[in-house]
């Protein structure tokens, strides 16, 4: 599979509380050019809105996020996730993430996180919580010393601000939740939350 960074602009970061909006709302964010989708496991209908929305909606890219165990890499690679997001890494968890076979973007916050990732061959990471982080200034400060380094910030970003982001040139791409307003998810909005895709799907 092409690199998770890739694929679009923008992941969209997604909680599903009701398993019966998954495969509308994948289908609405495909439409509008996000292909990739990260369901993040917060919820008990979480993996079954994995294996929805892998066996139905076929231009998704289904992902697993807040990925905290090696029980959690097995059972969303099970459920037909494509790639893995977590919060953060440990050893325990970065060797169940290398031996899934699926790309997966382990969490990173500090510059000893990413030099001890890229020291095990691993170059393409989550930025979280990107704006708590330090944002566009930390990660810019990171190219120069970590060049080999590739991130995807999640956390506090917006329409707004996600340009200044995909700017970087160590930024393949970035994780939000804007275009997936709780309202429009409430009232079933799948054509509004195509519109916000749509918007998102041009930053680049």
């Amino acid at each position: 599979m092409t690199s998770v960074l890739d694929l679009a602009p923008v992941v969209p970061v997604v909680v599903v509380d009701d398993v019966a909006d998954a495969v509308p709302l994948a289908r609405a964010l495909v439409a509008g050019g996000l292909p990739a989708i990260e369901v993040t496991l917060r919820t008990p209908v979480a993996l079954d809105a994995i294996r929805a929305i892998a066996a139905e909606v076929p231009g998704a890219v289904v992902g697993a996020g807040t990925v905290l165990t090696p029980g959690s890499v097995t059972e969303s690679v099970a459920a037909g996730a494509r790639f893995l997001v977590s919060p953060g890494w440990t050893g325990t968890l970065l060797d169940a993430m290398l031996a899934s076979g699926v790309p997966f973007l382990p969490g990173v916050s500090t510059a000893s996180e990413v030099v001890a990732l890229l020291e095990l061959g691993v170059t393409e990471m989550k930025f979280f919580p990107a704006e708590a982080a330090g944002g566009t200034a930390y990660l810019k400060s990171l190219s120069g010393p970590l060049p080999r380094a590739r991130f995807c910030p999640t956390g506090g970003i917006s329409l707004a601000s996600a340009g200044s982001y995909l700017a970087l040139g160590n930024v393949g791409c970035v994780g939000g939740t804007w275009m997936l307003p709780p309202e429009a998810i409430a009232e079933k909005d799948w054509s509004r939350v195509e519109k916000l895709a749509r918007e998102a799907a041009a930053l680049r």
